[in-house]
């Protein structure tokens, strides 16, 4: 049974927009959007805090430099755009009125964001993620949080990439060096516990 001081802890539900989901197969994004909604659930009657990060871009894409290869490509595509349908939350994972949205300009939840003073002002020491993509935003996070000491737990099965082998080999092989990975079930197992 994994220990989590939840009164410490927050969770976080990263890229989960109507243009980031929609890249995934339609049967992944069913089995993803079902997780992500039980977890959101069970840590609301629970009373832990659940924190949205989302990437938007302003129109024209003034955040982007041409040098930035990944998001350059972004430029042409007019995806992500602040306020289009693409750039909104997916409706099976909507955010209660008072539950936080924080805008990201990069992959990571903490680059461009005042994630860290929210969580320091919170007192939170303990995140359980989950994303999309795996290789994007969850690395990114994974490894900046860890860098500021944070415990971490990884959702796999509420995490997606393009990609199935990466996503894998980064659960399976790579997010256990500094977080502990967990599914679905479990996590719940262990908020009701």
């Amino acid at each position: 049974m994994t220990n989590i001081d939840w009164g410490k802890t927050a969770v976080l539900i990263m890229d989960y927009q109507n243009d980031i989901v929609g890249m995934l197969p339609e049967e992944k994004q069913k089995s993803l959007l079902g997780n992500a909604s039980k977890i959101l659930s069970a840590s609301r009657e629970q009373g832990i805090p659940v924190i949205y990060i989302v990437v938007r871009f302003r129109n024209g894409y003034p955040e982007v430099c041409h040098r930035n290869k990944g998001f350059s490509l972004l430029k042409n595509s007019e995806r992500l755009i602040e306020g289009s349908d693409g750039a909104e939350i997916h409706s099976s994972v909507e955010p209660l009125y008072d539950e936080l949205i924080i805008t990201k300009r990069r992959v990571g939840a903490f680059s461009t964001t005042e994630l860290e003073t929210i969580l320091r002002a919170k007192g939170i020491t303990t995140l359980v993620l989950f994303g999309v993509s795996t290789s994007g935003v969850v690395l990114s996070t994974v490894r900046w949080a860890a860098d500021m000491d944070y415990s971490l737990f990884v959702v796999s099965d509420a995490s997606a990439d393009q990609d199935n082998e990466v996503h894998r080999v980064l659960v399976e092989k790579v997010f256990q060096k500094q977080a502990t990975v967990m599914t679905t079930s479990e996590l719940l197992d262990t908020i009701q516990s």
